[in-house]
């Protein structure tokens, strides 16, 4: 079966396994392996530990680790399973409770084996391999919202929205700080604390910060006009743009253009040394 190639995660197998004796190990393997238990019970051993896994309860096998895994005897499992790797793959679990150390989550509050059913006939055409990675990545989110990662405090969660709104929409010019509270859905003031502790700026200073940021990758990077780039990053006034963007990284954009195109480009770089710009989400 030919795996989706991505840059960010790759689904290479998936099934499911009626009741029987097979077991696997010791051994490691370079992917996830997560296994979610229809029926009957097994047990992963892993780090030195056992972990009796039941009806309703998943066990992941993490890349590089050694497991080994098998059922019991006198009520051998059954379950569903789903292999998948990447750098999208590994954020993505990184959300949950699961670890190395604590491979094993408690039952699920609803039956996610219809979840499991990912891979497509073949999974060979490109609108199957797409598909596959969005049952993936729907299959994950629940496991993400019924075994959350507990370091992961409500508080990030809203400022990860905030970051993530103005991401998506500085580009517009009627974006406001009102907008961004508004689609956060918490009090203003709150979330202004919030996102201060976790970035050291001010949404309106990480807004405009990132709009600049925007904005001198398209002048070094693309042959817009200097109006092109300014609403691009939502300014609608070139010249107030140019006074804004001036004032973040101390050239004109025309000068930051010509600097980053002459053998001067450290010049038009070192205001990123310089100036606290956002952080990606």
């Amino acid at each position: 079966m030919t795996p989706y190639q991505s840059d960010r995660i790759v689904c290479t197998l998936g099934g499911h396994k009626e009741p029987n004796l097979h077991r696997w190990g010791p051994g490691i393997r370079d992917i996830y392996a997560l296994h979610y238990i229809v029926s009957g019970r097994g047990t992963l051993v892993t780090r030195g530990v056992s972990h009796p896994v039941g009806p309703g309860e998943s066990f992941v096998i993490f890349p590089h680790t050694e497991v080994y895994y098998y059922p019991d005897r006198d009520d051998p499992w059954a379950y569903v399973w789903i292999e998948y790797k990447g750098e999208e793959a590994e954020r993505l679990m990184a959300a949950t409770c699961l670890t190395p150390d604590a491979p094993v989550t408690g039952p699920a509050d609803r039956d996610l084996s219809p979840l499991f059913d990912i891979m497509e006939n073949g999974n060979v055409l490109p609108h199957e391999k797409l598909r596959s990675v969005a049952r993936l990545q729907l299959l994950l989110s629940y496991y993400i919202e019924q075994f959350p990662n507990a370091s992961l405090a409500r508080q990030t969660d809203y400022v990860w929205a905030a970051k993530e709104y103005i991401h998506h929409n500085y580009w517009r010019s009627g974006v406001k700080v009102a907008d961004v509270v508004r689609s956060v859905a918490i009090e203003r003031s709150y979330l202004f604390r919030l996102f201060r502790e976790a970035t050291g700026m001010s949404v309106s200073a990480y807004l405009t910060s990132y709009r600049m940021s925007r904005a001198a990758s398209l002048l070094a990077e693309s042959g817009l006009a200097i109006q092109a780039v300014a609403y691009s990053v939502g300014y609608q006034d070139p010249l107030y743009f140019s006074r804004a963007f001036k004032k973040t990284t101390s050239h004109t954009p025309t000068e930051y253009r010509r600097l980053h195109r002459t053998n001067d480009r450290a010049s038009a770089d070192r205001y990123l040394n310089n100036t606290q710009l956002p952080d990606s989400l």
